[in-house]
């Protein structure tokens, strides 16, 4: 249970962060006077625009760590955390470097150390944190889907799970990028401007293209008896921190793009990131049963409590 109370501190501590991270952007930078009425609002204001980024990565990397160790057990979190930092990591340093697979583009501060000189180590933390998140997510709403037909999720479903999870996360991009990048404050800058609000077309085919291969490599790694039962099934209130953590980070972007005006990455956000997402989501909670038509994996939680009794 205290592995829960941490996890739900760390999460509401993620989503109060981007809050606080989005007046920072978007009220007070425009409106410097009003740091004049806050107590020390000047040192608060330096504090959170040279560390703000940072915390509210780590505190999501906390999250879903916790939520992953305590719901999937500690070797299918580590094989799905492992894959998605060094793979992410290779693409973004590759990228930094040579512009492919996402274009040319360059990190500013504000992320946090960069490795190597270019890529924050808070950016593979969040390439995890969100890429678990999507992944859980199509994977059970396609599950449910196979169950409907009496049947568990085989290798083509497993490959549509890859693709939709992929898709999840580039989509939350849809939204992210174009305005990040052009914020009072970016965070990252692109040296060559594409036609898509700023950013290249050749972005998001890095972006679903580094999500497949992680989340492959990580399905292929699940699929070894080592790491528990060959087919996951979560209970259907374990996909609320998921959904949580996906909406949270979607909502952020989404203020920052509605504050810049850019209004159709926000439209295809919602149309194949949030909708999706949400649907899956709510299969599981309307037919739970069909969710766990193939054998649940024991939590950690549930092997301590089983072998106490």
């Amino acid at each position: 249970m205290q592995l829960v109370k941490v996890e739900r501190i760390c999460l509401i501590g993620h989503l109060v962060s981007m809050a606080f991270g989005l007046a920072g952007l978007l009220w007070v930078m425009p409106h410097p006077e009003i740091l004049s009425l806050i107590p020390a609002g000047q040192t608060l204001f330096r504090w959170s625009m040279a560390g703000g980024g940072v915390v509210y990565i780590l505190l999501g990397t906390a999250a879903v760590a916790i939520y992953a160790y305590r719901t999937l057990g500690l070797g299918r979190w580590l094989a799905f955390m492992l894959p998605a930092v060094g793979l992410s990591l290779g693409s973004e340093l590759l990228g930094t470097s040579t512009g492919i697979p996402f274009g040319d583009y360059s990190y500013l501060s504000g992320l946090g150390y960069k490795i190597a000189g270019l890529v924050p180590f808070t950016i593979p933390l969040s390439w995890f944190y969100l890429g678990l998140s999507s992944y859980l997510l199509a994977q059970a709403g396609l599950s449910v889907l196979a169950a409907r037909r009496g049947q568990s999720l085989g290798w083509l479903g497993q490959i549509a799970a890859i693709f939709l999870g992929s898709l999840l996360l580039t989509s939350w991009d849809f939204v992210l990028d174009p305005a990040m990048s052009q914020t009072a404050m970016p965070f990252w800058y692109w040296h060559q401007p594409g036609a898509f609000f700023g950013m290249p077309y050749q972005n998001f085919v890095g972006w679903l293209g580094t999500g497949v291969v992680f989340m492959s490599v990580a399905a292929l790694l699940w699929s070894k008896p080592v790491w528990g039962q060959p087919v996951l099934s979560l209970k259907p209130a374990q996909l609320n921190l998921p959904l949580a953590v996906y909406l949270g980070n979607f909502t952020f972007a989404a203020v920052m793009s509605i504050g810049a005006g850019f209004w159709i990455p926000l439209g295809l956000g919602l149309l194949l990131g949030v909708a999706p997402a949400v649907l899956c989501w709510r299969w599981a909670q309307v037919e739970p049963t069909l969710l766990h038509a193939v054998p649940a994996i024991e939590t950690s939680d549930e092997s301590i409590e089983r072998m106490a009794a």
